[in-house]
Order: structure tokens, then C-alpha cells, then sequence
């Protein structure tokens, strides 16, 4: 209530205590302090090109290996012509993420977001994660920084928060041992701050994670962001067990809302300097984000269109909802709707257009 920087040990504290509402109520008195009634939403579309992927993560349902069953890799133009599907919604992001494909070259990545640009100029790129940049950087021997100019110069607005799951090394190990560790992605994300992109930054939990390495990992983005400013947002990603090797080795219950909405709501109070926290539905359940915005959530993110790897991990959460559905949501929480753009400025809808103000 001072407004002092919580530490490891209030962090730890709060994750242990079952007192869910007055954690919630600080929570929602620093939203609303940041954002008033105000919550975040834009139209936004997801594009995963291919689901082929040289890993194999234990805790991941949407890669697959080449001649597997379901895999398929998009040629550029399919992928083009699969951005512009639903295009009436008037799309002011493209989501871009997917496997680590062992044949397609760097540039088919560059070619993917200039052809983009090319076609959908006014359209905000987010694309790619941690991951796959230093993956990028694997294949074509070039560094984190080559590939980031690379894709900027090519059209890329931001990146991706996804592939950060739990920096914890032990714990990292045991659910994702093919990914970089907590050192290389936060290095990606700050080289990309660095060159001016923002991003977002996740976590997962409710796998094996332990309370200390929630706190760990948040410890860890709170201390990039003091150095570089260049995060937007922070989403809590519940792990979805189900058609993962992770889930059929331990027998794992769904996270609950209980739980859900704690890991809104600490990390509201721990990342004191992330301007957003954002409730992703298509994770959390329409409902259980609508609750969160009570407990310090100040987005709920967007439209989606087309979910993937979420549902190949067993959501059973529509896979997009429209702008009007949204708002109603919003507004049925007693929020007060603000359709933003991916960095956050206002977009304003007429007859003429859509108009993005700073």
C-alpha cells in the first residue's frame, strides 16, 4: 500500500497464503491505480506456419516431427492467404509463432514477415520467441542481433513472450531440456529491446514448478525491465496437460480458478514495473478472465481468430472470439472497454477506417 518493492520472500509468502481475496483486492487497488476501469483488448489474429519442431519438449502438445501424423509446414503464399482470412475484422496484429523446423532456411522467416508487410502494411508484426530467434541464430550463424536487424528491417514490430515456461534450471530441465535457458532468453529479449522492439513476457505454471521458482522467475523479468524498459505486458500461461509427455508421466489435475487467479494477481504486485498484466482467455476460460480483472489483470488480449497450440494441448476454449463479444465480456466485469493496438495506443473504428492514435 506504501508503493515499497515487494522481495523473494513476500513473493514466496503470497504464493503460500490461502487468503485469494485480499491478495486480489491489492492486486486490483495497483491496476486500478496504473489504469483505473480501463481494460486492454485488440483484434489480432494468430498465424502458426509450421508445427514441425526439432525439440521435443515434454510439456508441448503442438510439435510434431516431419513425418508425423497432423505436421504440415505452410508455403509463404498459403501463409499469406491465411493472414488475410477474416480480414473484415480489420486485424491490427499478426500473432506469428511455431516449431523449430529442421529444413526451412533463415530467410524463409525474413521472406514470411517482409511478404507481410508487403501485403498487410498497417498491420503490427509480433512475432517469433526467444526460442526460435536463437534458433534462427543457430542455423544461420548469424547473432541474436543479425537476426533481430534482419527481421526488423523486414517489417517485425515485436516479439513473442512465449518459450520463457520456468527459468528455475532444474525444473527447466526436467519439462522443456531442448529449449535455451533463462541466461539465452532473457539475452534475446534484451538485445531486442536494445534495437527498439518491445515484447511480452510469460511464465507457465501448474506443472512441477515449485513456489520459489515462480518467484525466481519473476524476479528475473523484473530485473531485465528495470535495465531496459522494453517488456508490455506480462501473461501467466496455465499449463494445459493433456496430449503432452509431461501429462501422461505424472498425473495432473487442471490448474484451478483459485490458483489461476493468485498467479494474476501476484504477479501484478511483484512486477511493479510492467505497465500491463494481461488475462489470456483462450487459456484461462472467458470467465475466470473476466474474475481476473478484479484481481489486477488489465488486459484480456484479443480476437485470435485461430488458436493452435493451446487447443493441440487440450483447451477447450473457443478459438477466437469477435470485437463485439469481447467488449460485452468486458463490460459484463464492470470494466470499461479501450481497444489498443499491439504498443498499447488507442484504435478508434468509422466509416473511414481504423485510426491508431499515440
Amino acid at each position: 500500500m506504501e508503493g515499497e518493492r515487494l522481495s523473494f520472500e513476500d513473493g514466496v509468502a503470497l504464493y503460500r497464503s490461502p487468503d485469494l481475496l485480499t491478495i486480489g483486492w491489492l492486486a486490483h487497488h495497483v491496476r486500478e491505480k496504473l489504469h483505473g476501469h480501463r481494460t486492454y483488448f485488440n483484434v489480432n489474429r494468430h498465424i502458426n506456419p509450421t508445427n514441425v519442431c526439432v525439440a521435443s519438449c515434454r510439456l508441448c502438445a503442438f510439435g510434431r516431427k516431419p513425418d508425423a501424423a497432423g505436421a504440415y509446414t505452410m508455403a509463404l503464399d498459403e501463409a499469406f492467404r491465411t493472414a488475410g482470412l477474416g480480414w473484415s475484422e480489420a486485424v491490427t496484429e499478426f500473432h506469428i509463432v511455431g516449431g523449430l523446423h529442421p529444413d526451412l532456411p533463415f530467410q524463409y522467416y525474413v521472406d514470411l514477415i517482409r511478404g507481410l508487410k508487403e501485403r498487410f502494411p498497417a498491420v503490427h508484426l509480433k512475432a517469433f520467441t526467444a526460442v526460435e530467434i536463437a534458433y534462427y541464430s543457430q542455423i544461420s550463424r548469424l547473432t541474436y542481433r543479425e537476426v533481430l536487424e534482419q527481421l526488423k528491417d523486414a517489417g517485425l514490430g515485436s516479439i513473442s513472450g512465449g518459450g520463457a515456461e520456468i527459468f528455475a534450471p532444474a525444473t527447466r530441465r526436467k519439462i522443456c531440456d531442448h529449449k535455451i535457458g533463462a541466461t539465452a532468453w532473457l539475452r534475446v529479449h534484451r538485445t531486442a529491446h536494445q534495437l527498439g522492439l518491445h515484447s511480452t513476457a510469460t511464465m507457465l505454471y501448474g506443472h512441477i514448478e515449485s513456489d520459489e521458482d515462480r518467484v525466481d522467475h519473476l524476479m528475473q523479468l523484473r530485473g531485465l525491465q528495470d535495465e531496459t524498459r522494453g517488456f508490455m505486458t506480462f501473461i501467466p500461461l496455465k499449463f494445459h496437460p493433456a496430449n503432452t509427455e509431461l501429462g501422461k508421466d505424472i498425473n495432473f489435475q487442471d490448474t484451478t480458478g483459485f490458483t489461476d487467479l493468485k498467479a494474476i494477481a501476484v504477479a501484478r504486485l511483484m512486477l511493479d514495473n510492467f505497465p500491463h498484466i494481461k488475462a489470456y482467455w483462450i487459456m484461462l476460460t472467458p470467465r475466470v478472465a473476466q474474475v481476473s480483472l478484479r484481481f489486477g489483470a488489465d488486459d484480456i488480449d484479443g480476437t485470435v481468430v485461430e488458436e493452435k497450440i493451446y487447443h493441440d494441448a487440450g483447451a477447450t476454449t473457443p478459438q477466437g472470439m469477435n470485437r463485439e463479444q469481447l467488449i460485452r465480456l468486458i463490460r459484463e466485469a464492470g470494466q470499461e472497454p479501450f481497444e489498443r493496438d499491439t504498443l498499447y495506443r488507442s484504435v478508434t473504428r468509422s466509416e473511414a477506417g481504423v485510426m491508431v492514435h499515440a
